[in-house]
């Protein structure tokens, strides 16, 4: 059995992570929710309200914010750049592999997800990969200092 409670052995920079939110902009949110009180919901809907194209993929909704939901990462029809990951840690291998599959440029695993060796495998394969942080706090943080850098 995998390690379910790892630490991430290398994680990206902060340099990557300004790259990330600034350069990519279609955003498979995997094990999203349509439960208001969900992190994935929260997250989803702030990065579809500051103007990212967001696909919701989790086979027990058939949509989110009138965006349509696909069961599975391989169903999307249309091109994604971050894979934003709502799953258990044991889950992500599999996912990793379909969004290798899908041609997407990064792995990013939410706020307590972390998959050491299937970070490595996202790399090998050219993709960049963010874990254990939470993309909205990411995008908020950066806001925030680029405003208070401005006044």
């Amino acid at each position: 059995m995998a390690n379910v409670c790892e630490i991430p052995k290398k994680n990206a920079s902060e340099k990557d992570i300004d790259e990330i939110l600034t350069e990519y902009r279609v955003i498979a949110v995997v094990g999203a929710s349509d439960k208001p009180d969900r992190e994935s919901y929260k997250v989803a809907k702030y990065l579809h309200e500051h103007g990212y194209r967001v696909i919701p993929v989790n086979p027990n909704i058939s949509s989110l914010f009138g965006l349509r939901a696909y069961p599975s990462l391989n169903e999307v029809p249309e091109r994604v750049e971050v894979v934003d990951i709502f799953r258990k840690p044991e889950t992500v291998p599999e996912i990793v592999e379909e969004a290798i599959r899908k041609g997407a440029k990064v792995i990013w695993m939410q706020k307590g997800i972390v998959h050491n060796a299937a970070a490595e495998t996202a790399k090998k394969h050219g993709l960049k990969v963010v874990m254990d942080r939470c993309m909205m706090v990411e995008h908020m943080e950066r806001a925030k200092k680029e405003s208070s850098s401005r006044s």
